[in-house]
């Protein structure tokens, strides 16, 4: 146990792990962050709002889960900004950002506020003549030592299957975006503890033993799909795609078969071509069934009447929030998160620490982590 540093996650025999305290301490942290915003979340949106009138781009970067924060960043500050704006608005995986940066503005996310590529992509997006935000826990890492301005977000992850690093994300854009409607905190709140509640056992038990479990949603529901694929991997040790859900049937499922799942993720009301997602969703899964996948389904209330009940025969987790971005995506966070605890209890994993109590795991961590030569 010499490799068990005080820089890791406390390791424990068994449940309740140190992910289930975080994921539990989600609707509390949506308050905080909503109800009483920090300051620089305003600095940080004049920024966005002089770059877009002004035709400049604004970037917004990370890596893993902070780049679906990305992600999701992205897509709050782009609901939030006039039509013609949105296409200017963007997220990019660190290291593309740092080999092609762009001026205007970039908000890097990076929660443990060290990752090297998140580093270079706000250092390239600086040199590039950017204003830079950042968007994480750690004032002091070497992420936010780039910055122009920096968010700091109230709660550490101390578990590496991060999930309230995520969230934390999630609620850091909602605030950069523009004023949170009164209430908003309170409303955060409750969607993101009925989501986190679901039962999610048996939809678990149908997934446990799949061989691949292919995870696939379209607009930001894809990027609640990314994060579910990559909570999957982490947690549950299970391999795992995250795919638009168009993708799925073009020509994808050639490489899949019986011993795989499916899952859907279909909970953005607010789009306006909900009936029509729906309706595809429908295709990808008749043809996922077709090959005996099962399939599997996150889903709004309204989604859930929209597909028929023998399209998921792996089973459902229904939420119900309302039709705002902001919304989908922590139901869709909370869901997620309480998909892959189940997992994890199934598989008789410990998510904490991601693999690396195995040596070789560590030793592939270490390699991949060398700052030198970049």
């Amino acid at each position: 146990m010499s490799w068990h540093t005080e820089d890791y996650p406390e390791l424990r025999e068994g449940p309740p792990w140190v992910m289930e305290e975080m994921i539990a301490a989600q609707p509390a942290l949506a308050e905080a962050i909503l109800d009483a915003p920090s300051p620089v979340a305003a600095v940080i949106g004049r920024e966005i709002d002089a770059a877009l009138a002004a035709g400049q781009p604004v970037t917004v970067v990370g890596c893993g889960t902070s780049e679906h924060g990305a992600h999701a960043i992205a897509a709050l500050i782009a609901g939030a900004a006039a039509p013609e704006q949105r296409s200017l608005v963007r997220a990019r995986q660190a290291l593309t950002a740092a080999v092609e940066p762009a001026g205007g503005v970039c908000v890097a996310v990076s929660h443990d506020g060290g990752t090297r590529a998140t580093e270079l992509a706000a250092l390239a997006a600086r040199k590039a003549g950017a204003k830079v935000a950042v968007v994480t826990h750690d004032p002091a890492g070497s992420v936010a030592a780039t910055a122009d301005h920096v968010l700091v977000t109230p709660v550490h992850d101390v578990s590496w299957c991060h999930t309230i690093g995520y969230t934390s994300a999630l609620l850091g854009g909602a605030a950069i975006a523009g004023p949170v409607d009164a209430g908003g905190g309170s409303a955060a709140r409750d969607v993101l503890a009925a989501a986190i509640a679901l039962d999610a056992a048996a939809v678990a038990g149908q997934l446990a033993d799949r061989r691949v479990v292919l995870c696939a949603g379209a607009g930001i529901d894809h990027v609640t799909a990314r994060e579910l694929a990559l909570k999957i991997a982490e947690g549950a040790r299970q391999p795992t795609i995250a795919l638009e859900l168009e993708t799925v049937v073009h020509g994808q499922l050639a490489g899949h078969e019986a011993a795989d799942g499916l899952i859907l993720i279909a909970i953005d009301d607010g789009t306006p071509e909900a009936q029509r997602v729906a309706r595809r969703a429908g295709h990808v899964a008749a043809a996922a069934v077709a090959i005996g996948i099962p399939v599997a389904a996150l889903l709004s209330s309204s989604y859930d009447t929209a597909l028929a009940p023998d399209l998921t025969p792996a089973g459902r987790l229904v939420v119900d929030a309302p039709a705002d971005r902001l919304a989908a995506l922590l139901a869709g966070a909370g869901a997620l998160q309480a998909l892959t605890l189940a997992l994890a209890h199934a598989r008789g994993t410990n998510p904490d620490l991601i693999r690396r109590e195995e040596a070789a795991y560590r030793a592939a961590a270490a390699a991949a982590e060398d700052p030198s030569g970049w």
